[in-house]
């Protein structure tokens, strides 16, 4: 079990857009895609040999917004905003277990936790090639999967003018 640290470049969370996850080394490790011209978002989540490990689809005609995820045609989770006053929340729902988010969601600055223990984090950072996040995994195999929850929490908190 090792802790991973990867990288977003800042404003890559958007429809349409390709972008890269990358490694401390550099290297990309995700390949992010989304579609465009489509009815509500659909984002694809590519490992470095371009194999999809991750689909992600906006649940359409929703009072708040919803994402499932997908590992080819079997549903993985559920990302959905719950109504409050003071602060977004979420309700992730998954076949893993269910999580809960820790910390600033607008500010992308959180702790993603299954069943009480940290799967990761995310921070925004400031790096000499610009203004990224960084996402702390703390376990290898669950790197897809937190990329997948990271990309769906940032589009059902922030693009639901889309």
């Amino acid at each position: 079990m090792n802790m991973i640290k990867l990288y977003i470049k800042q404003k890559v969370f958007t429809i349409g857009d390709k972008y890269n996850i990358f490694n401390e080394q550099g290297q990309v490790v995700f390949t992010v895609q989304g579609e465009i011209f489509t009815f509500g978002a659909k984002i694809h989540i590519y490992d470095a040999t371009g194999v999809e490990v991750y689909y992600i689809e906006q649940k359409l005609f929703r009072f708040l917004p919803e994402y499932n995820i997908y590992s080819g045609n079997n549903l993985v989770a559920t990302v959905k905003k719950e109504l409050s006053f003071f602060r977004p929340r979420l309700m992730i729902r998954s076949q893993f277990g269910d999580y809960t988010v820790e910390g600033n969601l607008f500010g992308m600055d959180f702790a993603i936790l299954c069943n009480g223990i940290a799967l990761g984090e995310i921070h925004k950072a400031w790096f000499s090639w610009g203004d990224s996040y960084e996402l702390i995994v703390n376990n290898d195999d669950d790197v897809p999967l937190f990329c997948a929850l990271v990309i769906a929490i940032d589009n059902c908190i922030h693009n639901e003018n889309r």
